[in-house]
């Protein structure tokens, strides 16, 4: 959420921010509340002053034993008068609240200007793709084939886009998820945790999902309760409310969930395969830090992204998203793409992002520094470390043989009880 002050005193960049990102948001509208609510403050004010004013006018003839009825039956409609505008001002105050949660945050002055993904800049690019003899498979016909992907049995047991893995796949999943974890703990610093996969909507809220993506999330039917899109929603809100010390901050958190997306809008794409699910797993980064150092921490949170998929030697390549392509909380984000050697591309596999204050000031999460009296937003970072089923997909694709078989990466076969190589069943 937008400061009200700062959107008051830089209207001007804040139209243009939000042209730069493509964001439907009527300016004018909240101008018109802002104007209203201006107006009912000053009449409430006055008013008072009237209602004191006349108080002690009443008292005065009182206590001189002369008559005070007109003057008693003004301050009853002048108090009739407050109670409506007090009234009307909560309304105003929720209309100008219900704008601000709708509004996205401001895009920092790094982030290169664009329309949509076409337009986002690639800054970096690691490894080479490798040269394959033969023509490569997709992860799916690969997964089926070798007995480890099952889609046909997860349509019946759910729907479409959702997948049953089996043997050696399930074990890869989990191997790939233990491997990451260890490295953003033990080489990175991230403090583990397991949270909740269902959150309140206060806590959706927090982190921007709710109110304005209310569509894309699965509602448990009789609870205000929701399934987590990413396990950025819980870490991010760990200290929701709370006031932290200069000492608390920075935080590094890191945890292995699923997530529950319902892809709303995505009718027809990647309609096969692990692309696209409405469950999968991932391992989420998230720190919270001073807003000086956020930007360092945004490199660095790259950095453990990337080392995920150096050590296991998969070719990738990073982009800064364009305005017209950051996601709704974020002021600069990169995405890590891993190529596919199947699928003849790019995918995204990572998405790492600084929210600065946005998302803190949403949820009030403060921290004081030492000497200090007043208190000070914190930003937060988020970023996948990385997505789990995705970084699968890579796996098989960039590994497949010309006989159908599938070699472990050097780095995951001590999860995998040493197995190196995935065989068709004879």
């Amino acid at each position: 959420m937008l400061d009200i002050k700062f959107i008051r005193k830089n209207l001007d960049v804040v139209k243009d921010a939000l042209d730069k990102r493509r964001a439907k948001v009527d300016v004018d509208a909240f101008l018109a509340l802002d104007e209203r609510r201006r107006e009912l403050l000053a009449e409430v004010e006055r008013l008072k002053a009237e209602r004191n004013a006349t108080s002690k006018e009443v008292g005065q003839r009182k206590r001189n034993g002369e008559d005070a009825d007109d003057l008693v039956a003004r301050m009853g409609e002048v108090n009739d008068r407050i109670k409506e505008l007090d009234g009307e001002l909560k309304g105003v105050d929720d209309d100008v609240h219900a704008w601000l949660m709708a509004v996205p945050n401001i895009p920092h002055e790094s982030t290169p200007e664009g329309a949509g993904e076409d337009d986002n800049p690639q800054v970096a690019i690691w490894g080479e793709k490798p040269q394959l003899d033969f023509a490569p498979k997709e992860h799916w016909e690969l997964g089926v084939e070798l007995g480890g992907l099952d889609f046909d049995r997860a349509a019946r047991l759910t729907g479409s886009r959702f997948a049953v893995y089996r043997g050696w796949a399930a074990r890869l999943e989990r191997a790939i998820a233990q491997f990451m974890l260890d490295v953003q703990t033990d080489e990175h610093g991230y403090e583990e945790c397991i949270t909740p996969y269902m959150v309140n909507r206060e806590t959706m809220t927090g982190t921007g999902q709710l109110p304005k993506f209310e569509e894309d999330l699965f509602k448990l039917e009789g609870w205000d309760y929701f399934m987590i899109p990413t396990a950025e929603v819980p870490l991010t809100n760990l200290y929701a409310g709370e006031l932290l010390t200069e000492d608390d901050v920075p935080q590094r958190f890191t945890a292995f969930t699923p997530c529950f997306r319902s892809e709303a809008g995505s009718y027809g794409k990647d309609t096969k395969g692990l692309i696209r699910q409405h469950q999968f797993h991932k391992v989420e980064m998230v720190r919270i830090e001073k807003p000086e150092d956020s930007y360092d921490a945004l490199e660095e949170m790259r950095m453990h992204a990337e080392t995920i998929l150096r050590k296991l030697n998969l070719h990738y390549r990073v982009v800064a998203l364009c305005t017209g392509d950051i996601g709704f909380s974020a002021t600069k984000t990169y995405d890590l793409e891993v190529w596919l050697p199947g699928q003849d591309k790019y995918r995204e596999i990572s998405s790492c992002s600084n929210c600065e204050d946005f998302q803190a000031r949403r949820m009030n999460m403060r921290f004081r520094r030492k000497g200090e009296k007043k208190s000070e937003y914190v930003h937060t970072l988020n970023g996948s470390g990385l997505a789990v089923g995705r970084t699968l997909v890579a796996v098989l694709e960039n590994y497949q043989q010309a006989d159908g078989s599938v070699v472990i990466p050097e780095a995951l076969r001590p999860y995998m009880g040493g197995l190196e190589v995935i065989r068709p069943k004879a």
